[in-house]
C-alpha cells in the first residue's frame, strides 16, 4: 500500500502534464508554453520531497518522497513530449 497510494494519486496530476504537454505542442505553442507542464511536476516533486523530508520525516515522509518520484516519472516524458519539434517547424528553422 505504501507504493500503491503514491502512484494512484499521482495518476491524476501525471496525466494532466502529459495530456496538457501534448495537447500545447499539437497547437503550435512556443516551447515554453509545452515545457511548462512538465516543469510545474518538477518544482511539485521537488515541494513534496522536501515537505517530507523536513517537515513529516518517518514513513508518512517517505510517502511524499516517493509522490515526489512518480511525479518526476510524469515530468520527463512531459519534457519529452514538449522539446519534440513538428517538421514544418524544423523548416522554417532551417
Amino acid at each position: 500500500m505504501m507504493l500503491y497510494g503514491p502512484f494512484l494519486i499521482s495518476l491524476v496530476p501525471g496525466i494532466i502534464g502529459l495530456t496538457l504537454s501534448w495537447l500545447f505542442s499539437k497547437k503550435g505553442f512556443s516551447l515554453w508554453g509545452r515545457m511548462l507542464p512538465g516543469s510545474l511536476l518538477t518544482i511539485a516533486a521537488a515541494i513534496l520531497f522536501y515537505h517530507g523530508y523536513v517537515n513529516i520525516r518517518g514513513f508518512e515522509g517517505a510517502v511524499y518522497g516517493i509522490l515526489g518520484f512518480f511525479f518526476i516519472i510524469y515530468a520527463l516524458p512531459s519534457f519529452i513530449i514538449g522539446a519534440k519539434m513538428k517538421s514544418s517547424e524544423r523548416k522554417m528553422n532551417g
